[in-house]
């Protein structure tokens, strides 16, 4: 097994680890009773311990090494997963554990996408971390919502593959090689680049970049939790709706990228009226209770969270300065997960269709936003 294929299994298996507790809400409220304002707090907890980790992980790997700063943060994310098993009844504990996986995935997310570049052997590297993490993305939560629609002990049994494979994802990069840096990089590790602060920055990349993961969150976290009473097969459709929409939004990216060449900024515009469709099927979904029209707004929204990912993350590449593009990334990603806080916020509104609406009103302004203040200099 070559090296770069071993960083990118660990890469898969904490992406694994990320997502897998997305369909376990549904069952959190059946076997627990627990509330909607809860359930999105657990979800969106894991982005409180992964922006700032997404931040530092990048920096601190240059100034130690990659091997250094990722390996620990494999082996920690199966113990997240052992966390949730054994505090399985205590909102306190999974916020813990939720919090020890966001803060997994942002160091690894950040450092190991550089070290699977600098181990293959051509320029594929970003291509094989983003095809690693996203087929982590969908197959957590796919077996999870599986896992726990049939197997016994459903708020247990579906972590425990994850325990498994982050087992084993540990064995196989332990041999893996990691040259440390020749020397201490003289800057903070919560350096930000002089760009995100800039108007382009700020005007045409923010405002659209939290809806990369407020798409998927809609999809997967708010929705099916909405719907009213016990539906039949409710854990293993929450898996395949969370696989449908991040698959969906993979398979799109290559037709982003060919948008964002005839224009820049056009696959995140395009992302946005697609995520709106999706979220217009999402209000007609909880007035009718029927949740297949969540099924039906699944690929329209993964397609908006592609889109807009693409988008945005070219933008990023475009105005960073070359020495500073690690550190520009990560924050673009940062802004990006702040998306799964949505859940949370609408909850905390009230939840059900009003403050569905009002999350596609802001999702609209932030289309206009970008449409106007990209418009003088998409082409520079």
């Amino acid at each position: 097994m070559r090296s770069w294929q071993r960083v990118a299994f660990a890469m898969f298996t904490v992406g694994w680890g990320a997502n897998q507790f997305t369909p376990i809400l549904i069952a959190y409220r059946d076997e627990l009773d627990m509330s909607v304002q809860t359930r999105a707090f657990l979800f969106g907890v894991y982005a409180a311990g992964l922006v700032p980790a997404l931040l530092v992980g990048g920096a601190a790997s240059d100034r130690w090494g990659r091997r250094a700063v990722v390996l620990p943060f494999v082996a920690l994310s199966p113990l997240a997963s052992v966390l949730l098993v054994l505090e399985h009844d205590s909102t306190t504990g999974l916020a813990v554990a939720r919090l020890l996986a966001g803060a997994c995935s942002g160091v690894v997310f950040s450092a190991a996408t550089a070290w699977v570049a600098e181990v293959s052997d051509s320029g594929s590297g970003p291509r094989r971390a983003a095809i690693a993490l996203s087929a982590g993305f969908g197959a957590g939560p796919l077996a999870a919502g599986l896992t726990a629609q049939w197997a016994p002990r459903p708020l247990e049994t579906p972590y425990l593959p994850h325990v498994v494979i982050g087992a084993l994802a540990i064995v196989l990069l332990w041999p893996v090689g990691g040259p440390r840096p020749d020397r201490v990089v003289p800057r903070s590790l919560l350096h930000l680049p002089a760009v995100t602060r800039g108007r382009r920055f700020l005007g045409v990349v923010a405002p659209s970049a939290p809806w990369v993961f407020g798409c998927a969150a809609l999809s997967i976290a708010y929705l099916p939790g909405e719907l009213e009473g016990e539906q039949p097969g409710a854990l293993a459709f929450a898996g395949v709706l969370a696989g449908v929409t991040l698959g969906c939004g993979v398979l799109v990216q290559g037709a982003a990228r060919r948008l964002d060449e005839r224009r820049p900024l056009l696959a995140g515009q395009v992302g946005l009226v697609v995520a709106l469709g999706g979220g217009s099927i999402g209000v007609l979904a909880l007035a009718t209770d029927v949740r297949w029209f969540v099924l039906l707004g699944a690929p329209l929204l993964g397609a908006g969270y592609g889109c807009v990912l693409v988008s945005g993350l070219r933008e990023t590449e475009r105005r960073a300065d070359p020495a500073e593009r690690g550190a520009t990334v990560a924050v673009f990603y940062a802004i990006t997960y702040l998306g799964f806080a949505l859940p949370y916020v609408l909850g905390a509104i009230g939840g059900d269709i009003p403050a569905l609406l009002v999350a596609l009103a802001v999702m609209a302004l932030s289309l206009a936003t970008v449409s106007v203040a990209g418009r003088p200099r998409a082409t520079q």
